[in-house]
């Protein structure tokens, strides 16, 4: 079908000489927009946010350093106080202790010849006495169970059963050897025997 040319609105149709050629358009863009301009030396809104987040990092990374050297001075002051503290331990200890040693001395520079058994007996006795006052001093519980005592397993270790005549069944007939104890925290139990 030939376009109707007497007819200058028809499709196909030619423009008539006084008419202006219609000029072709980039598809979707408006005749009357304006060109994009851009400012090539003024930094994009995505370097901003990098130059950004590189700065927080830096200063995060300055906030690990200055935590880690505080937590390895604190590690080093804790040992320290530790040592001091171990050693200040053992000092009182040494000081208590010390005196009950001066009368070991003494009485092993006894003369013998006119010492009875019984003077060195009671002169170990009275040692004794003092060495446990000593480690009271510092802290450390006698645990020294009477007969007739309740039996407790924690503080406690049967080693046999031994019948005594006034001790009910299940209680401490006798104690062999102390224990010890630094407040909660048991050094030694108490070796006791248990009637039957």
């Amino acid at each position: 079908m030939k376009p109707d040319e007497n007819n200058p609105n028809a499709p196909g149709a030619a423009p008539s000489e006084g008419e202006p050629k219609p000029t072709a358009q980039p598809h979707g863009t408006p005749e009357d927009s304006d060109p994009v301009e851009y400012n090539l030396d003024a930094p994009s809104e995505f370097e901003q946010r990098v130059a950004q987040l590189e700065g927080e990092l830096m200063e995060a990374n300055q906030r690990y350093l200055r935590s880690l050297a505080d937590f390895q001075n604190f590690q080093k002051r804790a040992n320290a106080n530790e040592q001091v503290a171990r050693q200040s331990g053992i000092s009182s200890v040494v000081t208590h202790v010390a005196s009950v040693i001066d009368h070991f001395d003494l009485a092993l520079n006894q003369d013998t010849s006119k010492a009875s058994a019984q003077q060195i007996v009671d002169g170990v006795k009275v040692i004794r006495e003092e060495l446990l006052r000593a480690l009271q001093r510092v802290g450390v519980q006698i645990i020294n169970p009477q007969p007739n005592d309740d039996f407790h397993p924690g503080t406690h270790e049967a080693i046999m059963q031994m019948g005594v005549e006034g001790v009910e069944p299940g209680r401490i007939s006798r104690t062999f050897q102390p224990g010890f104890a630094i407040g909660e925290r048991l050094i030694r139990p108490a070796k006791v025997a248990v009637a039957p």
